[in-house]
């Protein structure tokens, strides 16, 4: 575990600690909280604390449900009792809720170590604390039911935001991701119905405190809609992994017609999103690197096997058939709209940045960034794998020379550049950054490119 992890859980549970010890003396538990069995004014400590355990007893189910997100985050539904019991039982209330009613089944099998259970339940105190803290000033238990409502509600939301800054801190000490992206990349999948769960813990929270408290059997019909809630996430995931594998298949059919292409798609994916991890790139064009990435090449559906599986030099008609790849994968994919973000990549993913390459002789920044990127990763792959016109791959050192020869020519520098700082080339000599690029249009070479001819310039770097 990084050194920085265990300081921070250190200071989550010194933090959570000091925050429950303080409030808990401050407010102490609030009567709305109680389960009264008795008749008199006032509740006793024994009906405070049989209150607080009911609604931890209520939290422990709604925790008993995960739903794994894409990118790590682990979702419940448990927020709406906690949400409740911060507004019946003030901010403490809230507090001992988080830390004792959210032990889910992972932690009792035994897969998740000790001290990711402490940074799991320490890592909820501080923002219920600081949630109950902010319905406690906003009046969450008035008589204007508007006001309460308001109040839990954006006190629900305080909490919710500084749980999630503190996950996605925890995530990007653990996994090395940029905080942005790892807060990005659940968040904007589940935030809206998250925050939905607020106005269902208020209305949790006045059903169960009814005149003598004998509303609390009412709150268990709640369970429904927080299962309903818990089988909606579900489903999203579902459909993403589905959609997802349905890519991975369709790209591993096109790799497979051509036996030395096996796994390209999926290599190339893994080396864009590498690279765009070290861009510090945002979540959503993480994802479509590694959707682009695997269907960049499914235009080769389209070329025949005569041309795709050729041995020998490609003739002037066979190149312009292959460099038509780009323009069938686009129409391919074109009808499906959640791949909009991902056209410009497979279209443009081979220009040439300085506007020598196909099929619309962009040059520089005209490329889409992110199909600058899979050019780098596409021709690393090539060049480190065996092709029928280079049996023997390159070695790693090899290509990385050759995507600093052709840096500012073919590639973008700056995209090179993060390639060299991902794994893939770790500890590998590096020749360094090459003169600054002068992106001029190669109109001959260009023009060799489509009659197959050689160049009279430099040549390129191989590319699959």
């Amino acid at each position: 575990m990084p050194r920085t992890l265990k300081f921070y859980i250190a200071g989550l549970v010194v933090l959570s600690s000091v925050l429950l010890i303080s409030t808990s003396f401050a407010y102490g538990i609030e009567p709305q909280i109680a389960l009264r069995w008795t008749t008199g004014d006032q509740a006793t400590d024994a009906e405070k604390l049989a209150g607080l355990a009911y609604w931890i007893v209520i939290t422990l189910a709604a925790t008993s449900f995960p739903v794994k997100m894409p990118r790590g985050m682990i979702l419940f539904v448990s927020s709406a009792p906690i949400y409740a019991a911060m507004a019946l039982g003030g901010p403490a209330a809230g507090g001992w809720v988080a830390l004792l009613g959210t032990f889910d089944n992972r932690e009792v099998r035994g897969r998740i170590p000790w001290y990711g259970s402490l940074a799991n339940h320490a890592g909820l105190v501080p923002p219920a604390i600081l949630g109950g803290l902010v319905m406690h000033v906003l009046g969450r238990w008035s008589d204007v039911h508007i006001q309460s409502l308001a109040a839990v509600t954006i006190g629900a939301t305080v909490m919710f935001a500084a749980n999630m800054l503190g996950v996605s801190v925890l995530l990007s000490l653990r996994t090395g991701s940029s905080i942005r992206n790892v807060l990005y990349a659940d968040t904007r999948t589940f935030a809206s119905s998250q925050l939905a769960l607020a106005p269902l813990g208020w209305l949790m929270a006045r059903i169960y405190w009814v005149e003598g408290n004998g509303g609390w059997w009412a709150t268990l019909v709640f369970a429904l809609p927080l299962y309903t809630i818990r089988q909606v996430y579900a489903q999203i995931v579902e459909m993403r992994d589905m959609f997802t594998q349905t890519i991975e298949v369709l790209a591993e059919a096109v790799d497979k017609r051509d036996p030395y292409t096996s796994k390209h798609s999926r290599n190339v994916m893994m080396i864009a999103r590498d690279i765009g991890r070290e861009m510090q790139l945002r979540e959503a064009d993480l994802e479509a690197l590694e959707w682009g990435g695997l269907l960049h090449d499914v235009g080769k559906i389209g070329v025949p096997d005569a041309v795709l599986l050729k041995q020998e030099r490609l003739n002037k008609e066979e190149r312009m058939q292959m460099n038509m790849h780009p323009v069938k994968g686009a129409e391919i994919i074109a009808p499906v709209t959640r791949l909009s973000r991902e056209l410009p990549i497979i279209r443009n993913h081979h220009e040439w940045y300085n506007g020598s390459g196909y099929p619309d002789r962009l040059i520089g920044d005209e490329i889409p960034l992110l199909a600058r990127i899979l050019h780098v990763a596409d021709a690393f792959e090539a060049m480190t794998a065996a092709r029928p016109y280079r049996v023997t791959p390159l070695t790693h050192e090899q290509a990385l020379g050759e995507l600093r020869k052709f840096a500012g020519i073919q590639f973008d520098p700056r995209i090179v550049d993060a390639f060299v700082r991902t794994k893939w080339v770790e500890g590998v000599p590096d020749p360094g950054r090459p003169a600054p690029p002068r992106p001029i249009p190669l109109i001959a070479q260009h023009a060799a490119q489509m009659t197959g001819e050689a160049p009279a310039g430099p040549t390129s770097a191989p590319s699959a």
